[in-house]
């Protein structure tokens, strides 16, 4: 094993296609780690929906030997390709924390965008030293010195000394190899002490049960050894350690400032915290690393089966889902309008996508979503406090004292010519402007906006208005009290749970009203007359009406009498349509689900 100042562990951090797997691959190719058969391109990303949409989902780490040309020593170089989005964003803070330094990959064509800012500013409080690349310079629209000013300006960073390459050529990573083991510190640690390590990622095998991704502060942990799990305070003994290159190696031990996995017999996902502490159980270390927190879904949906029958083959699907990802988490969830389907939690939209993208693709399950909501915090007149998930559940308006809702903080970098249109936007959504700074032609605008604004359509409202040119990144600020109230939609007098959502004041009459009226257009005529209605409590906020067949019942009679005849014909065939209309039920067709549903996404 090399010494522990011949170990480089670090992160590459950038924006979403700006080349992070990419890059990985040709270190791989230049370090050996794969042979040229079995080489593929984005190695690092295992699942077929990260190389189709070009994102990395999973931190993924790899170990390398490297050679240095210049002083001829062996370096042992730890890669974790981490994920840019936003949604991941707590997985990234923990890869970060596992590394002392980080490889800035910025496109020098497109040049700093939101998620590059986020990321970078993570590494700089975790310390990193930071080495700079821009990438893609085999490009004709490649401008360097634009993008290193840019840099300057907008991050910070001294790029004097940035570093210029191809992940598609492979030109230029030969410096960055020599750069890493130059410039980046040799981790710190005492393999003397007792054992303390990071739980950066952990995964589920079909065969080994979980794994878990590690890396050593201090100590040594080694195959036979007990650990304790200090967030949930369970011992295990260790079946396996080894480290990826990017095959799975078995090892004897891990050292301190070394990064690897261990299998310990877990078979339970949830039962090992991303960010967790893990030390000897016969040693164990007294204060855990800080920083730890458990991920907490922020965004709440419905998924239902299509298909009722199909309900089984849905429970089964999440449960192995699950398998692969502790963030993620459903409960049954039972609607009188959509039947039996699961209320399901996720990081964020891409996240949400992502699942509903997999369940599809891997199970070939046709689903409907609900519309997408956040945790509200209701307080109650009697000093309770209840998180709602579902709007369903809200309680009585009698019984509310306040709602909070979440707020973010959001950088969007766009064009300057679209900013008076994206300021406009965010107005709309009820936000309140923080900063704007410029740097050549590109704005960075800071704003404070409300989550519940922002999980329906606001993402792609900003990619519409610039042509696909601004980016946007946020993070969670805190809960504040709004305006909010409960909007439900009536069918024939009778609530529909699915289409119930909670909603700012402001905007509750345009919904109500555009969702009746597409409801008008999507169920169809019955025997008897339909009314629609947007209701907040007892109040109708909205109406529309679906009329009726008729019959013309009078349409035989004649001669003598006729008038009192027909009379009472007319009053019997309106009793009888009133009489259908309290016990008749109305079917709402599924298709009109999914198109009133897509009113909150369009």
């Amino acid at each position: 094993m090399s010494a522990q100042e011949n170990i480089r562990n670090f992160a590459i951090i950038a924006h979403i296609d700006h080349g992070k797997s990419t890059f990985a691959d040709r270190l791989i190719q230049k370090c050996g780690g794969l042979t040229e058969r079995e080489m593929t391109t984005q190695v690092l990303d295992s699942m077929d929906l990260e190389k189709e949409r070009g994102i990395t989902i999973k931190a993924q780490t790899v170990r390398l030997n490297y050679k240095s040309k210049k002083d001829g020593k062996n370096y042992i170089l730890n890669i974790i390709d981490t994920p840019g989005h936003v949604d991941f964003s707590y997985e990234v803070n923990r890869s970060l924390a596992s590394c002392e330094g980080s490889l800035l990959i910025v496109d020098s064509t497109q040049g700093v965008e939101a998620q590059t800012l986020a990321n970078v500013y993570q590494a700089m409080d975790n310390h990193h030293e930071i080495i700079t690349v821009l990438n893609k310079i085999d490009l004709p629209a490649s401008d360097v010195d634009r993008v290193k000013k840019q840099i300057q300006d907008v991050i910070g960073i001294d790029t004097s000394d940035a570093l210029t390459a191809s992940g598609k050529t492979g030109e230029g990573v030969d410096e960055i190899l020599e750069a890493i083991v130059e410039k980046l510190p040799a981790p710190e640690g005492n393999k003397d002490l007792p054992l303390k390590a990071l739980l950066v990622d952990s995964w589920y095998d079909s065969y080994l049960g979980v794994v878990i991704l590690v890396r050593v502060l201090d100590g040594v942990i080694k195959k036979g050894m007990e650990i304790l799990l200090m967030s949930t305070n369970t011992r295990h003994p260790v079946e396996r350690v080894g480290v990826f290159t990017p095959k799975a190696e078995n090892k004897e031990y891990l050292g301190s400032g070394e990064i690897g996995f261990i299998v310990t017999g877990i078979k339970d996902l949830s039962d090992t915290k991303i960010g967790d502490t893990i030390t000897d159980y016969s040693n164990p270390i007294k204060e855990p690393l800080p920083g730890f927190k458990p991920s907490k879904p922020v965004v709440f949906c419905g998924l239902f089966p299509v298909d009722s029958t199909e309900y089984n083959l849905l429970r089964d699907s999440l449960a192995k889902l699950k398998l692969n990802d502790s963030s993620f988490v459903y409960e049954p969830e039972n609607s009188a309008a959509l039947g039996l389907g699961f209320r399901c939690g996720f990081l964020g939209l891409l996240h949400l996508e992502i699942i509903v993208q997999r369940l599809d693709r891997e199970y070939n399950l046709n689903l409907i979503t609900t519309t997408p909501g956040v945790v509200y915090k209701i307080y109650k007149h009697d000093g309770t406090v209840m998180d709602l998930q579902n709007p369903a559940n809200m309680p009585e308006p009698n019984f509310i004292k306040s709602i909070n809702e979440p707020w973010i903080n959001a950088t969007i970098i766009l064009p300057d010519e679209h900013l008076g249109s994206i300021i406009k936007l965010c107005e709309e959504k009820r936000g309140k402007q923080k900063s704007l700074s410029y740097s050549g032609n590109r704005a960075v605008l800071s704003y404070e906006l409300p989550l519940n604004e922002v999980v329906f359509d606001f993402y792609d409202k900003i990619k519409s208005i610039s042509s696909g040119y601004a980016s946007f990144d946020y993070e969670l600020n805190d809960y504040r009290e709004g305006d909010l109230i409960k909007l439900s939609i009536l069918v024939n007098e009778e609530m529909v749970d699915a289409l119930s959502m909670i909603i700012h004041k402001d905007f509750a009459v345009r919904q109500g009203r555009l969702m009746c009226e597409r409801l008008k257009d999507l169920i169809p005529r019955h025997q008897f007359q339909i009314p629609i209605q947007a209701a907040i409590g007892g109040k109708v906020i909205a109406r529309e009406t679906i009329s009726g067949y008729r019959k013309d019942v009078i349409s035989r009679i004649h001669g003598g009498g006729a008038r009192d005849r027909k009379k009472k014909l007319l009053e019997k065939q309106k009793k009888g349509k009133a009489r259908m209309r309290q016990f008749g039920s109305v079917d709402i067709p599924q298709e009109a689900f999914i198109e009133v549903l897509k009113i909150n996404k369009s």
